[in-house]
């Protein structure tokens, strides 16, 4: 066979060997049965005529086996293809074409028992197919419907920003996926779209919510970035310094308002604060030297305040601590925290002097002076009675009685001695 041979040719032979044109440019078909003509092609040469009625009969076969080609594969319904197959016989009945006709229609004829023979594979092959497309179903139903489920999980979710991105994720990945029947697709997107519409609008609200309480949060602070700057040329230090301080907590407690509302108030209080505090803390930086002058000052007077320890005349020393307490008075600002710590040591000399005047007023108290002669007049009175007693019991023999008696009187001179004692403290 030459290069350029018909699939026709190679199926049944070349077809032109079928047919020839006569003198008058009729084309004949030539058969078994004797020639028949088929047609002709005015206007062309007899090579021209004959090429076309060889294509007609070409494509016959050609459709011919690709019948049988897809009757193989089980590409092909079986009554499709029998349909097919009485539709090209009817074709072959009155056929216009040049080529072997009775190899042409016996490879027809072949077509009806390939038929039968694949109808097997042809539904093994729509069984599969079946199958594929339920397994195809089954794992697109799975996907979307774990789609669903992360996006109803989301629903309830206050992770803003991650949540949003995740949706618009799920709602690509749910584009991306195959179809499924309408119904069930309507039901899976319905809850898909029902937890966006939750979410969005849960998330709305959220931040018209935010919107109004960042609103107020900018309010308060400017109130209080006004009274900061009204206090930044005060020279109360302590007064404004503690007011800073309160400011401070409000801002505090105010809570976050939007980031560029929050910087651009917080510049100015800090700006208004550090103003405050750096006049300050030049103004005490100014006092420092008078301030260590006036701690040397308190010292002395400090060392003053302790000479009048221990106290031998509590007038004169209380007199003398008044003079101390004018001086000290007079003296300008002090280290606080060393103030106190004087302050603390003249204390001490103070509850000296009056711990010494109480003495001397307990001691100057006539009623306690005969109280205290009254309690050593009853010891002695009790002191004498009961050696007396113990004299008796003696004489009497009884001396057991006589030594509690004894004991009893001895007791009594041990009181006796520490009565004598207080009373000898008082005043004559």
């Amino acid at each position: 066979m030459s290069e350029n041979a018909s699939p026709a040719s190679a199926l049944i032979g070349d077809p032109a060997a079928y047919g020839r044109v006569g003198e008058d440019g009729t084309v004949y078909v030539i058969t078994d049965s004797g020639e028949r003509a088929v047609g002709s092609y005015p206007g062309k040469s007899a090579e021209e005529a004959l090429a076309y009625f060889v294509r007609k009969f070409e494509m016959a076969a050609s459709e011919i086996a690709l019948l049988g080609a897809r009757i193989k594969s089980g590409a092909m319904v079986p009554d499709e293809a029998v349909a097919a197959v009485n539709k090209l016989r009817a074709q072959l009945e009155n056929f216009n074409g040049v080529g072997n006709l009775l190899a042409l229609r016996v490879s027809l004829e072949q077509l009806p028992a390939l038929i039968e023979a694949n109808r097997g594979a042809y539904a093994e092959k729509k069984a599969a197919e079946r199958a594929a497309k339920d397994a195809k179903r089954a794992e697109t139903l799975a996907a979307k419907e774990q789609i669903v489920a992360q996006a109803e999980a989301l629903a309830n979710s206050e992770s803003w920003k991650a949540s949003s991105e995740k949706l618009k994720e799920l709602l690509d990945e749910w584009k991306k996926a195959p179809r499924l029947d309408k119904a069930t697709d309507a039901t899976l997107w319905k809850r898909f779209s029902s937890s966006r519409n939750r979410f969005d609008k849960r998330r709305r609200q959220h931040f018209a919510q935010l919107i109004s309480k960042q609103s107020e949060v900018k309010q308060t602070k400017e109130s209080i970035v006004v009274e900061a700057e009204s206090l930044r040329n005060s020279r109360d230090w302590v007064a404004t310094a503690n007011k800073f301080k309160d400011l401070m907590s409000k801002w505090k407690v105010a809570g976050r308002g939007k980031h560029s509302d929050d910087a651009k108030l917080w510049a100015r209080f800090k700006a208004a604060q550090d103003e405050f505090f750096a006049a300050k803390k030049a103004d005490l930086d100014k006092r420092g030297v008078a301030m260590d002058e006036n701690l040397v000052k308190r010292e002395a007077l400090l060392a003053q305040y302790e000479a009048l320890i221990p106290v031998s005349d509590h007038q004169s020393a209380r007199k003398k601590f008044r003079d101390l307490d004018d001086q000290w008075r007079k003296i300008g600002m002090t280290d606080r925290k060393k103030r106190d710590a004087m302050e603390s040591r003249i204390k001490k000399v103070n509850e000296a002097i009056r711990e010494s005047e109480q003495t001397h007023a307990r001691k100057s108290d006539p009623t306690a002076k005969a109280r205290a002669n009254d309690v050593v007049a009853q010891l002695q009175a009790a002191i004498e009675n009961y050696d007396a007693q113990a004299v008796k019991a003696e004489n009497a023999g009884n001396a057991k009685r006589a030594a509690e008696l004894r004991e009893a009187a001895e007791a009594r001179r041990g009181w006796l001695a520490e009565a004598q004692k207080g009373l000898a403290e008082f005043a004559n």
